[in-house]
């Protein structure tokens, strides 16, 4: 249950990389580096651990259900910020839609990757996000 539990919570953070960084506050560079690669294979992780029935699409219901999973584990207590941390990745993952398949959720998370990436060389590095979470701050409306 932990692992689960662990294994949705980095991979929303990889998924939701700008509405996650925008939110983090003082705490930092609390990712190590991470490459493309990575970012895909943690994407595709969290996918499968959502798809609770396995049928090769996440729904907005399921991915609400993990939330929930998530929040009676810590207690049943949604009043911190992480709950609405959590709510907000999950609206700004599925936006309009209702469903997700593996490639538009990956799409998605390699999307803000790559916008992560300023150098473009593969790799986001603790500078990169803090130099994003800057930018997210000073332009929240772009996100």
């Amino acid at each position: 249950m932990n692992k689960l539990l662990v294994t949705i919570a980095l991979g929303a953070s990889i998924i939701s990389t700008g509405a996650f960084a925008q939110n983090e506050g003082g705490r930092g560079g609390w990712m190590a580096d991470q490459s493309r690669q990575q970012a895909q294979q943690r994407t595709d992780m969290l996918f499968q651990m959502l798809d609770a029935n396995k049928d090769g699409t996440v729904t907005k219901a399921e991915a609400q259900a993990a939330m929930a999973q998530m929040q009676a584990a810590r207690g049943g207590d949604d009043s911190g910020r992480g709950a609405g941390r959590m709510q907000r990745m999950i609206d700004q993952v599925f936006g309009a839609s209702q469903a997700l398949t593996l490639q538009q959720f990956e799409t998605q998370a390699l999307a803000r990757f790559d916008a992560m990436d300023l150098n473009h060389d593969g790799t986001v590095t603790a500078a990169e996000r803090q130099q994003a979470r800057a930018q997210q701050a000073a332009h929240p409306a772009a996100q």
